[in-house]
């Protein structure tokens, strides 16, 4: 377990979040400061303003350190973009017998890196689900056991090099240095779902503002992570089209009048749509609730339908069991459980983050469940972070081939 400030920055489509948080001796999370600013410069997950992003982090960031009292210089970043994307591998290597030790470990590990999916890519996490000794599956940790062959099951996640390197240009420009980064659905899933379901096996689905993403758990682990270009915003770009009303206007009736379900009473409740242009109070049109019904449900089948797709194609969608777990900013429409349960035909439940002591209740709800999962994930020291094979030389001659070579010395006599 880690100990001392931890930092947590999710840089979203809709809203930039950084979270600063204190982990204890006792294993406790105290978050000292919060802030969160409209994010600027994105689309989809991916920055299109680089000047504009740049000022959003520097605004969440300088806030939640006014609240905290503290300085940061690293932070834990989402992953969101460039289509994060999973790949299941097994590795083997031959031993001579003796005790398995760290740098065994690493040696695996650091075979199984190379498979990732070439410089087109980034690798973001290579996560051991299980270790085999001379055949015998199931072992979680094999150090300081004996064998001849050592094999992993690994889960590579990847994502574009391009829209990921500009994320992370942008958060480097606002003086920051990344200390680790973290696919959003694995972060949400950290904080929304609970041990049974990570066990037992749960899909999770975070609907963002401009993408949906969707995870796999099972048996405590991630095992599949994808991403959809499609969000909370698209529906609202939908309501704005079909009604003819400002961007404002639409995510206003989709907050307070929008339902994925119809219902009876539809046809005779009336609302008031501005025209895009006109004057508001003049130009009103009248517009049945169930033309809004019919805008919103189509767009949200269509994206569910789509993650169903997807995790059929994996071949996960039985392997996961019956239980989908819906959190992010687009699960609060009303109806959209109902609507999910109907179209992936399993349970349904929405979820918001469990609950993290210091964390303010305006801040505690399904729209900033990656931020507070990024802090529970530093919580741990994790072995899934991708290491550079190639380590450049340092200034004390460590790096390099003589650096390997002595490192390999210490290591084995």
């Amino acid at each position: 377990m880690r100990t001392g400030l931890i930092a947590a920055l999710d840089v979203g489509t809709s809203k930039v979040a950084c979270f600063i948080a204190h982990a204890g001796d006792d294993g406790r999370l105290e978050v000292l400061g919060v802030g969160h600013q409209r994010a600027q410069g994105m689309r989809n997950g991916q920055v299109v303003n680089m000047d504009r992003v740049e000022a959003a982090i520097r605004a969440a960031v300088e806030g939640a350190e006014q609240m905290a009292g503290q300085r940061i210089d690293s932070v834990l970043l989402s992953v969101n973009s460039g289509q994060p994307h999973s790949t299941r591998a097994e590795i083997d290597l031959a031993l001579d017998g003796h005790e398995i030790r760290d740098s065994d470990v690493a040696r695996v590990l650091d075979h199984a890196r190379a498979l990732s999916d070439g410089p087109e890519r980034d690798l973001i996490h290579c996560i051991p689900t299980t270790y085999t000794i001379d055949g015998g599956d199931g072992i979680v940790d094999p150090r300081g056991m004996f064998g001849q062959r050592l094999g992993v099951h690994i889960h590579l996640v990847t994502a574009a090099a391009g829209p990921v390197r500009n994320l992370a240009l942008a958060v480097e420009r606002a003086h920051l240095a990344i200390e680790g980064r973290v696919v959003a659905p694995y972060a949400s899933g950290l904080s929304c779902l609970v041990e049974d379901e990570r066990e037992m096996g749960a899909i999770l689905i975070d609907i963002g503002g401009g993408t949906t993403s969707f995870a796999v758990f099972l048996d405590n682990q991630m095992v599949f992570v994808d991403s959809l270009p499609v969000g909370g915003n698209h529906v609202t770009n939908d309501i704005a089209k079909g009604l003819s009303t400002p961007l404002a206007n639409a995510e206003r009736l989709k907050t307070v009048y929008g339902n994925c379900l119809p219902s009876p009473s539809d046809q005779r409740e009336f609302l008031k749509v501005p025209l895009v242009g006109e004057d508001e109070e003049s130009s009103a049109n009248e517009v049945p609730r169930s033309m809004l019904i019919n805008i919103i449900r189509p767009r949200l089948e269509e994206t569910l339908e789509l993650v169903r797709h997807h995790l059929e194609h994996a071949g996960l969608s039985h392997v996961a069991g019956r239980r989908v777990v819906l959190t992010g900013g687009g699960s609060q429409l009303s109806g959209i459980r109902e609507l999910a349960e109907m179209v992936l035909d399993k349970q349904v439940r929405l979820a918001q983050p469990q609950r993290l002591l210091g964390l303010p209740d305006s801040v505690g709800g399904p729209a900033f469940a990656t931020a507070a999962g990024l802090l529970r994930y530093g919580q741990k020291v994790h072995v899934e972070a991708p290491a550079h094979p190639e380590p450049a030389r340092r200034a004390d001659g460590s790096g390099g081939r003589l650096g390997r070579l002595g490192r390999w010395l210490k290591e084995n006599f």
